[in-house]
């Protein structure tokens, strides 16, 4: 099936699009003020050791030091308590002649006390961004993803992902081995093979091994000649990480429309994945490029909790921390024969939406799907066979099971990154995420008991309720007697106050 992938670059977030056919498949968001640390490669600087709580605190540039752990250290590596002879020595793992001041140990638990000094260069690697009060939190054991591996540099492990079929793993593994050894015969550094290489060429395992030491080759050049707290290797920005991740034997073409990233990703196709370069095209059309197939329609309508579908059948999703939960209902679709028809023809259709929906909005986690009741056993194995059929085009592993005894499908799909709802939205402030408020009735009944309590504990000249519009114009008309006996029978006046800034649900009783 071919695929073209849109790019829509501003200086303040880039947006991609993954069309096939037509239909907008995945929708990627990257926003310069946002982009997060994890997976970027420091020249530290050791700025404080905790022997109590086995950690040390790192300088690597930013507002905060960053928070390292002795078990994230290379369990191997020891470095002597002298000074290194220039700023590249001591760089753990970087394997290169500037660590001539580090030893080599078989003790894979020496305290961090014995392995590192305050003021010694560390190369790490941000494993989870600084959040509130809290640093950075690093990793000297570094690692470097590429499209159908994971580059380990400091180590010689040949692995494969625990996802893949165990029958699978060792041929996979041997194939791996022969790709990565050097003409002597030794390894250069260890591998793992990831989930997405399962079908992968030898070529295409070629060209990631090349692209892979040829960036570890560019991080431990910078690290010789940069100064402490130096980034060294940002992780790819979403433009790069397209080229790298998404696109496939089916894509077309790559479109952007920027002249300037355009040059800057021609060059980074040319270097690092030439295959991929010849299908980059710069957009120079009147229209935005997003405009081309509605994009920017189609991702308000993900946003939505109703998914019309075209035979008059619907999908209503809805996101929970937990899971997600997909309803499926037959809507106004009358047009088979019999209910039957009408069920199957329905949950057919809703199959494959399903599985576009969990791509478009980027769902990850456990996914229940109700799809409405069917007699039919064949009928229900064909649904099921249409959905994971439907579920094989992701790019990201899913795992589903059969129909439960209530009729639901249940399915997981991984996490990758945040859903497109939550990147794109926050809790509504008046009902803080419920998606329901209180009735302008039921609040003024709480401000009615609340007052009643506070006239039991204090003895003020007068009660003022501060609310919203609504409210208070409920307690001037409907509920005026209400009020009024209530002022009667504590013996004090109630007086209102309209706030136009506060939500339905929000009051204040001020004591005067």
């Amino acid at each position: 099936m071919s695929q073209d992938i849109l790019i829509n670059w501003a200086p303040q977030e880039t947006r991609v699009a993954v069309v096939e056919q037509g239909a907008v498949q995945e929708v990627h968001l990257e926003r310069t003020l946002e982009r997060g640390l994890v997976g970027n490669i420091y020249l530290g600087k050791v700025s404080r050791v905790l022997p109590g709580m086995q950690s040390a605190f790192i300088d690597i540039g930013l507002d905060r030091a960053a928070f390292l752990h002795v078990a994230d250290l290379m369990p191997s590596i020891s470095a002597k308590h002298t000074a290194p002879r220039d700023k590249a020595a001591a760089v753990a793992g970087g394997g290169d002649a500037g660590s001539a001041n580090r030893v080599l140990t078989p003790d894979p638990v020496q305290p961090i006390e014995r392995q590192i000094f305050e003021g010694q260069a560390l190369m790490v690697q941000v494993l989870k961004d600084p959040i509130g009060t809290k640093g950075a939190r690093l990793t000297a054991q570094i690692s470097i993803a590429g499209r159908l591996l994971v580059f380990l540099p400091q180590d010689n492990h040949i692995g494969v992902s625990q996802k893949i079929p165990a029958a699978q793993r060792e041929a996979l593994r041997q194939r791996l081995l022969a790709r990565t050894a050097m003409p002597d015969g030794s390894a250069a550094g260890g591998f793992i093979l990831r989930t997405n290489a399962e079908d992968a060429s030898d070529e295409e395992l070629g060209e990631d091994i090349a692209y892979l030491r040829k960036t570890w080759q560019r991080i431990r050049e910078a690290a010789s000649r940069q100064p402490s707290a130096s980034l060294l290797h940002e992780d790819l920005n979403l433009m790069q990480r397209v080229l790298r991740d998404l696109v496939s034997a089916q894509t077309q073409s790559i479109r952007i429309d920027s002249r300037e990233q355009f040059g800057l990703l021609q060059s980074f196709a040319g270097e690092f994945m030439p295959d991929t370069a010849g299908k980059l095209q710069l957009y120079t059309g009147e229209r935005p490029i997003f405009d081309l197939y509605s994009i920017d329609e189609e991702i308000s309508r993900a946003l939505s909790r109703r998914v019309d579908l075209k035979s008059g059948g619907y999908l209503v999703i809805d996101q929970t921390e937990a899971l997600t939960t997909v309803d499926v209902n037959t809507g106004g679709f009358v047009g088979a024969r019999n209910f039957d028809d009408t069920v199957f023809r329905t949950n057919l259709e809703a199959a494959q939406a399903i599985a576009r929906q969990l791509r478009l909005r980027n769902l990850g986690g456990i996914v229940i799907v109700d799809f409405i009741d069917m007699v039919r056993e064949d009928h229900r194995e064909a649904v099921l066979t249409e959905f994971r059929k439907q579920l094989a085009r992701d790019r990201v592993k899913t795992m589903t099971g059969g129909f439960s005894q209530l009729g639901l499908v249940e399915m997981t799909r991984k996490r990758t990154r945040e859903s497109l709802a939550h990147m794109l939205s926050e809790p509504c402030p008046s009902c803080e995420g419920k998606g329901v408020v209180k009735t302008a009735r039921s609040v003024c009944y709480d401000i009615l008991r609340e007052i009643l309590r506070e006239a039991r504990a204090f003895s003020p000249r007068e009660f003022r309720v501060v609310a919203s519009p609504r409210v208070v114009e409920l307690f001037l008309d409907e509920e005026s007697q209400h009020l009024a006996g209530l002022s009667d029978f504590i013996g004090k006046p109630i007086s209102l106050q309209s706030e136009t800034s506060m939500t339905q649900e929000q009051y204040d009783i001020v004591l005067l």
